[in-house]
């Protein structure tokens, strides 16, 4: 209440003041013109006086002064006037005028002086009155000077009535601002204000089901923003700390964003991670004059993101969007996500013939489908190599940089295309707690001897103290190949390597997903009022049942077998044509290479053809939707869709699977997941399927439209305890927690020596 009194007396005072400064104005100029007006007139008479005076004989000049004095005494607004000498001595006055003889005599006596006509106001007993004189320029039967009195009793009047006009004005504006201020304040930041408070206190309470809103006006546009954020963040922390003690009762640990963030402070003492990867977390991509934040569809940035946002740190990686050098300060940084800041991602530049050799090329056509090993011959280049190199070696000393001042960092490189990193920074920073993690396959010995720079990719790895795969088998295969490949000490008991007088560890770290929110920048409430049916109108088809693919247009995910593999459904059970759509969300991935080029191609003309041998006017078998998507678009899908198709023809884990299961929290939906996909050894409630068999893949996709809802409930809830229990927190947790103990071992080990 005082906030608004306060604000209406400072608004009434500076109506007051603007109201009274324009008065002053007004009634200086009225009065100059009032002025001006009563002087014309005086003028006039004067004149017409000396016309007379002109006329009479000195004789009798002197009598007929008088009476014409007298003939003018309060004539209409005419006073009186007088007639005076050269020396400014009166000759003849109106006689009301007498008692002011000597005050009009040095009146007249100035514009005499100066042969200039001359006017002022002055009060004659008790009357506001002007002064005219007007000098003659030769001396008429002995006058010089005339002198007109007129009443000027209106101008006061009038001057009076704006001061009024002025005031009563001011009274009302006062009572208007008063009235529009305490209405504005009431619906404008009150009830706002009361509604936030309202809506924060049923939050506190653990009530607050409805989403928080405010005003779009600018004014609320910053607190909506942070107080959404704010509201956002207590709410998964009330969820989470609901689940760690309702798993506490039973006996179980729950990692939460909040627990690995007091691990990894307490495993590094505080120290941030640093994280380097080839694919950024957020890219940023011009449209039209406009900037667009996409989040890259990889399984890289679902599991690695999470973990910076709990924990806080740097992510050094490309920068492959358009637009990213537009919001990067000076240092080529950005604190992300913009919308709530949780780390730092550090940008590196290349060129285009770096990222044509180091990525297109090496990793790409020569890594990749080596480790994938789906039937696609590898390339292997020296000008990609000798790229590959050099991009390493530039990463290397980016990351550096950032290491500047920091005791015994920890860092945790990511993937296959920075195979020579470890052992770079290992040699320029000793003290470095350095952790591979290879995110793909690991080949058996003799398909990765098939690379011709494999000792050097294995050295530069085991330059880490810690290397990291999905699986156990994969594990299995690195031992196997470093055995093969290079003089080393292989230690089984411990899964170690010992080479030049370095220990590497290698264990198997599942990766997970985020969970219960799948997507950390979309709340799942969001997607709870989607209906299959919506999102099938939107892309102009009719059905009952809905399917869903996500993943980028790589020829290691099976799509082309999928689609065989829903062609082939159609013909075993043509009673579900039009009335099951399977949706493909297929990000364009690595069109630069030749067979992802060629395959793209191939996934559209198979698309068309499928779609064109069982065509209907409002439906489609396949809808196949190339772009990036962001995470808000992809979650809907997730939770309405009946079923999930994952048909990896190799895969380390593939975290779409994952990502599926954990938004499904009503318990409903089936995933059909490739036996090839690592997450099938966790996944086991899944419906595990053969790519390569069509027939038993139409036949999983009948099964799961048919299966029971109670079925559904029981596999899913399966699913979801086993995501819930290796999620992404409990990855990092691990990974980081054994980092930290294998170096804790290694410095023991020192001292005892």
């Amino acid at each position: 209440m005082r906030i608004t009194i306060r604000l209406i007396v400072s608004l009434v005072l500076v109506v007051a003041a603007v109201a009274g400064a324009s008065a002053f104005i007004q009634v200086r100029l009225e009065r100059q013109r009032q002025a001006e007006d009563l002087e014309r007139r005086c003028r006039l008479v004067a004149q017409s006086l000396i016309e007379t005076v002109d006329s009479m004989e000195p004789q009798a000049a002197t009598t007929r002064l008088l009476r014409l004095s007298k003939r003018f005494d309060h004539q209409g607004r005419i006073l009186g006037v007088g007639f005076f000498t050269s020396a400014g001595e009166a000759i003849a006055m109106t006689p009301w005028m007498a008692a002011e003889a000597p005050k009009a005599s040095d009146f007249v006596r100035d514009a005499l002086a100066s042969q200039v006509d001359r006017s002022q106001f002055e009060t004659i007993r008790s009357s506001q009155t002007l002064l005219y004189v007007l000098p003659l320029e030769t001396p008429s039967a002995g006058v010089a000077a005339v002198l007109v009195v007129h009443d000027a009793s209106s101008v006061g009047g009038q001057l009076r009535r704006i001061w009024r006009y002025a005031f009563l004005r001011v009274l009302a504006q006062a009572a208007l601002i008063s009235l529009v201020t305490l209405l504005i304040v009431r619906w404008s930041i009150v009830g706002p204000i009361a509604r936030t408070s309202e809506w924060i206190r049923r939050l506190r309470s653990g009530d607050a089901s409805e989403p928080f809103t405010l005003p779009k006006e600018d004014l609320f546009a910053p607190l909506a923003k942070e107080v959404s954020t704010l509201a956002h963040h207590l709410v998964a922390a009330q969820r989470s700390a609901e689940e760690q003690a309702r798993l506490s009762e039973q006996a179980e640990s729950f990692w939460t964003p909040e627990r690995l963030k007091e691990h990894v402070r307490a495993k590094l003492g505080g120290k941030s991670l640093f994280v380097l990867s080839n694919r950024e977390p957020y890219m940023h991509l011009k449209i039209g004059k406009k900037l667009e934040t996409i989040v890259p569809a990889a399984g890289l940035v679902t599991a690695i993101d999470p973990v910076l946002r709990a924990c806080g740190g740097t992510w050094i990686a490309h920068a492959a969007g358009d637009g990213d050098w537009a919001v990067v300060d000076e240092l080529d940084r950005i604190r992300v996500p913009e919308d709530d800041p949780r780390y730092t991602l550090r940008r590196v530049a290349l060129t285009k013939e770096q990222e044509d050799g180091y990525y297109y090329g090496f990793s790409n056509q020569g890594l990749w489908p080596l480790c994938l090993m789906t039937h696609q011959r590898p390339v292997f280049r020296e000008e990609d190599w000798r790229q590959y190199k050099a991009v390493n070696q530039k990463f290397a000393e980016v990351l550096l940089e950032e290491l500047e001042g920091v005791d015994e960092p920890c860092i945790l490189v990511q993937d296959y295309q920075f195979a020579l990193l470890p052992r770079i920074i290992k040699q320029a920073r000793p003290d470095a707690r350095v952790a591979i993690f290879w995110h793909i396959p690991w080949p058996n010995p003799q398909a990765f001897s098939i690379c011709p720079w494999q000792r050097e990719l294995l050295y530069g790895i085991l330059g880490a103290d810690l290397v990291g795969f999905h699986t156990q088998l994969f594990c299995n295969n690195f031992l196997e190949t470093v055995n093969a490949a290079l003089e080393s000490r292989i230690r089984w008991e411990s899964f170690s390597v010992e080479k030049e007088g370095h220990r590497t560890y290698v264990k198997p770290f599942p990766v997970g997903v985020s969970f219960p929110q799948v997507f950390p920048d979309v709340p799942m409430d969001e997607a709870l009022d989607a209906s299959k049916t919506e999102l099938l109108r939107e892309l102009g088809v009719k059905a009952s049942r809905l399917g869903v693919g996500v993943e980028r247009i790589d020829y290691t995910k099976g799509l082309l077998e999928r689609f065989l593999a829903i062609e082939r459904f159609f013909e075993k059970y043509p009673q579900y044509v039009g009335e099951f759509t399977f949706v493909e969300l297929g990000a364009p991935s690595r069109t630069h290479i030749k067979n992802y080029h060629d395959f793209m191609a191939q996934v559209e003309a198979e698309t068309d053809r499928i779609n064109w041998k069982f065509k209907r006017n409002d439906w489609r078998a396949i809808v196949l939707i190339q772009r990036h998507h962001s995470h808000r678009e992809i979650l809907p899908f997730y939770r309405t869709a009946d079923l999930c198709m994952v048909t990896s023809l190799h895969d380390g884990m593939n975290l779409v699977a994952k990502e599926f299961v954990a938004a499904r929290s009503e318990e409903t939906g089936v995933l059909i997941l490739s036996r090839f996909a690592g997450a099938s050894s966790e996944l086991r409630d899944a419906l595990i399927v053969n790519p390569y068999d069509t027939e038993r893949m139409a036949d999983s996709i009948f099964a799961a439209l048919e299966m029971p809802k109670d079925e559904q409930a029981l596999r899913m809830r399966r699913m979801r305890q086993s995501v819930r229990e290796h999620n992404i927190y409990r990855w990092a947790g691990s990974l980081v927690g054994e980092l930290a103990r294998l170096r804790l071992e290694a410095e023991a080990t020192e001292r005892r020596a």
